[in-house]
Formats: structure tokens, sequence, C-alpha cells
């Protein structure tokens, strides 16, 4: 375990941000007036099941908060991301605040604050701390892909909100149709990119956009081609699922190939 002293001032801060995470979002479920499913109806608005994701990555988070007290977690999460961490919570925290107060259009702009502070936190992990164990994967790499991907999917959903047509007062549009079937293909197409993103692909960035996609699939059953549309770009988002999971297949199958004796030569020529 690391020096317990050692960035203690950011590993306090992070704790306490963590809670105030957890806590308001635990009020945002279980408090007095409901809000998942709750807000504006747009031609965007996924099944509330899909915010169960919020779990999972706080799930994950108390993961990363032990974690930095360790000396591989500190190196990432200390020394790396730094505080970058509980600037991303707290603008989190305010945009589900916002936003489940109904203040659409300032959520929005939240979620594009969320958005760029979790890409830089996810351009950091991915390109200068690779994972070297089961627990960079777990409680560093594996959060931020979720959070990333789910984020996205958020911008779109806001901005539906904030822009688009009340789905209980007005018949989806021609524009209406266009807008949302554009935001499903660059969805997809993110999924694409997170399955390239390396050799071995970014499985729970794919995850998270495909999990949002069939949400949207659900819930979208006034206008047929918006809920074909969802279901055919959360196929497509499942097959690049597919697809990460045999590159991380194949890399592990070829890594675990690889003896002592060939590793020499290499090592060797360095």
């Amino acid at each position: 375990m690391a020096d317990w002293s050692d960035g203690i001032l950011l590993k306090v801060v992070n704790v306490l941000v963590y809670l105030f995470f957890t806590g308001s979002n635990i009020y945002t479920v279980a408090g007095p007036t409901p809000v998942y499913g709750a807000g504006k109806e747009t031609y965007f608005t996924p099944a509330s099941w899909v915010f169960g994701l919020w779990s999972v990555i706080h799930l994950l988070l108390l993961g990363t908060i032990i974690y930095q007290f360790f000396e591989p977690g500190k190196k990432v999460i200390i020394d790396g991301v730094n505080w970058r961490l509980p600037l991303l919570i707290v603008l989190n925290t305010v945009y589900v605040s916002v936003w489940s107060r109904g203040h659409y259009i300032v959520a929005f702009i939240f979620a594009l604050f969320v958005s760029s502070a979790v890409s830089h936190i996810y351009y950091i992990v991915k390109k200068h701390h690779s994972a070297e164990n089961v627990n960079d994967e777990l409680w560093i790499h594996l959060p931020f892909s979720l959070w990333h991907g789910f984020t996205t999917f958020l911008i779109f959903v806001t901005a539906f909100e904030a822009f688009g047509v009340n789905a209980h007062r007005h018949h989806a549009g021609v524009f209406t149709k266009v807008f949302v079937f554009l935001a499903l293909l660059f969805l997809e197409s993110t999924s694409a990119a997170y399955a390239f993103s390396s050799p071995e692909g970014d499985l729970a960035g794919s995850i998270a956009i495909a999990w949002s996609l069939f949400a949207v699939f659900d819930h979208q059953r006034s206008s047929a081609f918006i809920h074909w549309s969802a279901l055919a770009f959360a196929i497509l988002s499942t097959f690049w699922i597919g697809k990460a999971l045999y590159a991380l297949f194949t890399r592990n199958r070829t890594t675990s190939g690889v003896t002592d004796s060939e590793r020499a030569p290499l090592i060797g020529s360095v």
C-alpha cells in the first residue's frame, strides 16, 4: 500500500466528492419525487432502466476510490488523472441536479462540460496508462469507459429534451425523425470507434452505447420508424461488442502462447 499521506489532500477530496456524488444520485432515485422516466417525453427518450448503468459506474468508482490508496492506483488516479476526477464528479452531480429539475438547456450545457471532462480523463487513461493488471482494468479503465460512452448518449438525450418537441403534444415530423436517425447513426458509429480504438478494442464503451440504444428501442413505440431504426443500430452496436470481444480473446490467446524463450530475443535486443 502506498504511503497514506502521499497526495492525501486529493485522496480525501476524492472520497468526499464520491460520497456526495453517490448520495445525490441515491436521492434522485429514492427521493419523494421520481426523476428517471418522469421528465420531458421526447422521441429520443430511453426506457428508464437505462439509468441503471449509473449504479454500475458508482460501484466501480467505489473500487477506484479504494484503489487510489495502493501504489498502482495512486500512480494513475493521483499522479495521472489528478484533480480532473473530482472536477468530473462535481460537474456530473450538477448536471444530474439541474436535469432532474427540468432545466434542460442548462443541463445540456453541463452535459457538454461533463463530456469534455470525462473525455480528457479517458484520453489520459487510455493513452498514458495502459492496464497492467486486473485491478487497473476494473477500477480505472472500465468505469471511465462506461462513463465516457454513457455521457455521449446523455448529450443527445438532453439535447432532445432542451430543443426537441414534446412527444405527448406533437407527432414526430420529418425533421424530428431525421435528427433522431442521425443521432442513432452517430452513436452506432461511436460504438464502432470504440471497437477499433485499439487492437483489443474498448468493450465497455461499446456496451454502454448498445445498452442505451436498446433502451431507446424499448421505449419509443409511437413512431415505427424511430422504433425499428433504434433496434437496427442497437444490433449493429452489438456486433461491435462481438468484434471487441474477439479481439480481446485473440490478444489474450496470443499473449498466453508466447513462451519465455520467444520473449528472450526481444528483451535482449532492446
